[in-house]
């Protein structure tokens, strides 16, 4: 699959099939997230991958953004705040480290895309509770979750700007060249 036609071809996935991914594959898509960018190359991100069907269930009860039918597993992505702070000050803690959460989030969507899997980034839930839930310690901080399955159904490609509207050369409000 070219990098275009991945990117162009992803989607935010709901609703999934009754059917298990497996570990080596969740862990290759996972490795995709290790490889994003990392401001000052800090890479304060970690990963807790939830597939027990029962402890998706309680995820999903603390995460009204987890819709739909029930992903096969959820990635959580935390951020390593102490690390984050001592390495990168508060631009590190408070910025830095969600953005790195964010481009690793990226990454994995786009290779679970490649193996024929949905996925869907999630921000709506209460990062204590999931914390608490997955035995998390401070100073890590859930930041984001992505479900993750065999798609049921796969939407329809929401409508996109054009260029025209979005991009600027030089200054804002000069047009394409």
């Amino acid at each position: 699959m070219e990098l275009m036609e991945a990117i162009r071809g992803r989607r935010s996935v709901r609703k999934y099939l009754d059917r298990p991914v497996s570990r080596e594959v969740i862990a290759q898509i996972v490795e995709a997230g290790t490889w994003a960018p990392s401001g000052g190359n800090i890479q304060p991100v970690r990963y807790v991958v939830v597939d027990d069907p029962r402890q998706v269930a309680k995820l999903q009860t603390i995460s009204p953004g987890m819709i739909g039918s029930r992903p096969a597993a959820v990635i959580v992505l935390a951020t390593d705040k102490g690390l984050a702070y001592e390495q990168g000050g508060e631009l590190g803690r408070d910025t830095m480290s969600i953005m790195d959460a964010a481009m690793a989030a990226q990454n994995i969507e786009l290779v679970a895309h490649g193996f024929g899997l949905g996925t869907c980034t999630i921000k709506s839930f209460s990062p204590r509770a999931v914390a608490a839930l997955l035995g998390i310690p401070q100073p890590i901080v859930p930041e984001l979750m992505i479900s993750l399955g065999y798609p049921a159904e796969t939407p329809q490609a929401p409508r996109r700007k054009p260029l025209s509207e979005v991009l600027h050369w030089g200054r804002y409000g000069e047009g394409a060249p």
